[in-house]
């Protein structure tokens, strides 16, 4: 952990328009993983339009890791279906922590990223200097699946004593 540059947060917000496993509706829960971690919202019972408004922490050591997403529909009896999957980059986030943003306006947009065929988004995303931390918007579309949108954002945390940025 000696290579640690600080904690990313994601603040897994809401799904929306995801598709049916379940007959009429889903009970689903989202995946994150980078590296060897791997974190798990909780499951949302039958529901296509998810609010989870949750917090998952992620160490950061080596910034080239995709953040991987899988959506998975929750069953009882039998595994769990997949709801599609997505993945992001957080270089350009971890390059605007970097800058020096003191002084700037609360809302100032540091960079705009748009949707690409090399990325999940399904809008543009932009990095914001909000209130004294650097945030990332970012609705991304899920892959390998007829429908699905997981709507997320970053935050930077920096520990005292880590190598940081």
């Amino acid at each position: 952990m000696e290579n640690l540059m600080g904690l990313l947060r994601i603040h897994v917000q809401r799904g929306v328009n995801l598709a049916v496993r379940d007959v009429v509706s889903s009970d689903p829960y989202i995946i994150v993983r980078m590296g060897r971690q791997k974190l798990k919202t909780r499951v949302i019972k039958k529901n296509l339009n998810p609010e989870w408004n949750e917090d998952l922490t992620l160490t950061v050591a080596d910034p080239n890791l995709p953040v991987k997403l899988e959506v998975y529909d929750r069953d009882r009896f039998s595994f769990d279906d997949k709801m599609g999957d997505a993945e992001f980059d957080i270089r350009p986030f971890i390059e605007a922590v970097k800058m020096p943003l003191e002084g700037l306006p609360s809302g100032t947009i540091i960079r705009k990223i748009q949707p690409s065929r090399q990325n999940c988004l399904s809008d543009e995303s932009c990095i914001i200097w909000s209130n004294g931390r650097v945030v990332q918007d970012m609705f991304l579309r899920l892959r390998n699946v007829e429908c699905g949108e997981i709507e997320l954002q970053l935050q930077w945390i920096d520990i005292p004593g880590s190598r940081g940025l």
